[in-house]
């Protein structure tokens, strides 16, 4: 490989955010869509995690001509039978803020016992490189949903998902502590051995 920067392809500024804190060590510049200036889209039309952050990733690729990264996570909670699933961004609508889907999961959940409100956390990134084929890896993080948004820290549905060994939700957690355990980070160790070895074929 040539190319000594990686594009961490989303428009989600906490999700960049996450990425770039948990790839910072890996001795490459990491770029985002932002800074080369690519607007576009992609339509998230897979039915798994994984088909949808390699939708991403091979998509922003061709566009920018570089190293990509891209992932795909969400919300799974097993009274809800895995919802929001892949669906958990678009869950109470296209335009819905983190407070909507939050307000929207807690209703659906209804008056359901915390003991049955089990749930994960599941993260798969894909990064896709020029003429070799798309590497994918993955992580999950357990909890429970709880019935009222707890902390300001974090994004997405992170208020209401308590870690139980740890008596927080994520939304509690300093960005250090949540980097520790969550899904996307367990998915970034996974994928930054990966990168690591590309690079250094450079």
């Amino acid at each position: 490989m040539s190319s000594e920067r990686l594009l961490i392809a989303t428009h989600n500024p906490g999700k960049l955010r996450e990425l770039t804190r948990l790839l910072g060590d890996i001795p490459i510049e990491l770029v985002s869509l932002s800074d080369l200036g690519i607007l576009h889209q992609v339509e998230e039309t897979g039915e798994t995690f994984e088909q949808n952050a390699s939708l991403k990733a091979e998509t922003y690729a061709r566009l920018s001509a570089l190293p990509t990264l891209a992932d795909d996570s969400g919300l799974e909670v097993d009274a809800l039978n895995g919802e929001p699933g892949v669906r958990s961004s678009r869950y109470a609508g296209d335009d819905a803020t983190d407070t909507d889907r939050i307000a929207y999961l807690l209703r659906r959940l209804g008056r359901i016992p915390g003991r049955d409100r089990t749930a994960r956390f599941r993260c798969v990134i894909a990064v896709a490189w020029p003429g070799i084929p798309l590497e994918l890896s993955s992580g999950a993080c357990e909890g429970t949903i709880i019935e009222e948004p707890r902390g300001s820290n974090g994004f997405g549905y992170d208020p209401v998902f308590l870690i139980p060994m740890l008596g927080k939700t994520l939304g509690e957690l300093t960005p250090t502590q949540k980097n520790r355990i969550s899904h996307r980070s367990v998915a970034a160790r996974k994928a930054s051995a990966g990168l690591r070895r590309r690079f250094d074929q450079s």
